[in-house]
């Protein structure tokens, strides 16, 4: 959406009251209060890297839809993603975008998140790995709790710590999932 971002004003007034990291802290520049670059953020021309190369992406039939469509190379955004463009996104897309692009810290906790979420989300669970994932789940969070301000977290990103007990109770998440029904359109039924 446009105008809305986590890394805003009250996201580092929060930093300066919660972290202790002088990097993401308001800076007084004479009458002005200047934000400093978070480490996250990205450079406009590597923005525009990636959004190209999502732009020219083609994926097989059934994989997922055509993300290319979603990608706005002008405004570096992109548009309508549902959940399960999102998932692969985050399973796939996130290791291979950014690797060159930030810094070794932040591209091995985006990596750790990828591989939960891969693992938890194949058709064949094994049990070792999930009782792993158990206890690193957290972990991870707590790193991404390091990189990114408080405002980033609310309740949607803390619900990957639950995923591992609903593996064991009932299988593989994606069954529980509503993708085919997101991909429905009802319209076209009625």
């Amino acid at each position: 959406m446009k105008g809305k971002t986590k890394d805003n004003i009250k996201a580092r007034l929060d930093v300066v009251m919660f972290c202790n990291r002088k990097n993401m802290e308001l800076v007084c520049d004479g009458s002005q209060v200047v934000k400093l670059k978070a480490s996250f953020v990205l450079e406009k021309n590597a923005q525009l890297l990636v959004y190209k190369w999502l732009k020219s992406l083609r994926f097989p039939d059934g994989h997922a839809s055509n993300i290319s469509r979603l990608v706005n190379t002008e405004e570096c955004k992109l548009y309508g993603m549902k959940s399960h463009e999102c998932h692969v996104f985050t399973q796939t897309l996130i290791l291979l975008a950014f690797c060159d692009l930030l810094s070794k810290r932040i591209w091995d906790a985006l990596t750790e998140i990828s591989h939960f979420f891969r693992d938890i989300c194949s058709s064949k669970v094994n049990v070792y790995h999930i009782k792993r994932h158990e206890t690193n789940i957290v972990k991870t969070i707590c790193k991404l709790e390091m990189i990114f301000p408080p405002l980033f977290f609310d309740s949607m990103e803390h619900l990957p710590v639950h995923l591992p007990f609903e593996v064991k109770d009932r299988g593989p998440v994606q069954y529980g999932w509503m993708y085919p029904f997101e991909r429905l359109d009802i319209t076209r039924a009625m």
